[in-house]
């Protein structure tokens, strides 16, 4: 499983924000997927760093967080 920061985001990338955050902001994360990675940034940060992540490590994590796993 490979996680690694990247120092800033990809402007290329089609960002998508959780549907729980609203148009005032908020704590909540934006998400982007290439081929082969995952890419999770702040939404109040989008110059900022992000995690790039392959997808193996992102299905973990989705399960993970849904209580369908219960490794790290």
């Amino acid at each position: 499983m490979k996680v690694e920061m990247v120092e800033s985001a990809t402007p290329r990338l089609q960002w998508i924000k959780s549907s729980y955050s609203s148009e005032e902001g908020g704590e909540c994360v934006e998400v982007a997927a290439s081929r082969g990675t995952v890419h999770v940034r702040d939404s109040k940060a989008v110059t900022g760093p992000a995690l790039t992540m392959d997808r193996t490590a992102w299905a973990a994590f989705i399960g993970f967080a849904a209580g369908h796993g219960s490794e790290v």
